[in-house]
């Protein structure tokens, strides 16, 4: 099994970025490459369909308002892994009135080697905090 985590601290407050990014079908309107998401099974998965129209079905797996996190795995994919289960977090950033967001995923690599998986999804965590920081800049 594989893991990667990407973070990045934000000017914003812990409860604003929770309030941007804390609903399972708001990824629009944070993540530029996934431009529609669509809620089924009482709100418990997301088809999301990115910028080249490959579609994306997801699960939600735990959810804690509270702690402002919220866990999900990929029912259906076109990436090379199996297993894959993923946590988004926002916490208080020690020392300023900013926030620390987490992006990570573990999975288990399916026709390709770990490092390749972990770079892929490294990536998409990465780029996709750059843009929540971005949102949360404008």
């Amino acid at each position: 099994m594989a893991t990667t985590t990407a973070s990045v601290r934000v000017p914003a407050s812990p409860d604003r970025v929770w309030q941007l990014i804390g609903g399972f079908d708001t990824l629009p309107d944070w993540l530029p490459y996934i431009p529609t998401s669509e809620l089924g099974e009482g709100g418990r998965v997301r088809t999301l369909t990115n910028e080249d129209g490959g579609v994306i079905v997801e699960r939600l797996e735990a959810f804690d308002d509270k702690a402002r996190t919220y866990s999900y795995s990929i029912l259906r994919a076109p990436f090379p892994v199996t297993g894959y289960l993923s946590t988004l977090a926002v916490y208080s950033d020690p020392g300023t009135e900013g926030a620390r967001v987490e992006w990570s995923g573990t999975f288990t690599p399916e026709g390709v080697d770990d490092a390749e998986a972990v770079a892929l999804f490294h990536g998409i965590y990465t780029d996709g905090l750059a843009a929540l920081a971005a949102t949360l800049a404008a």
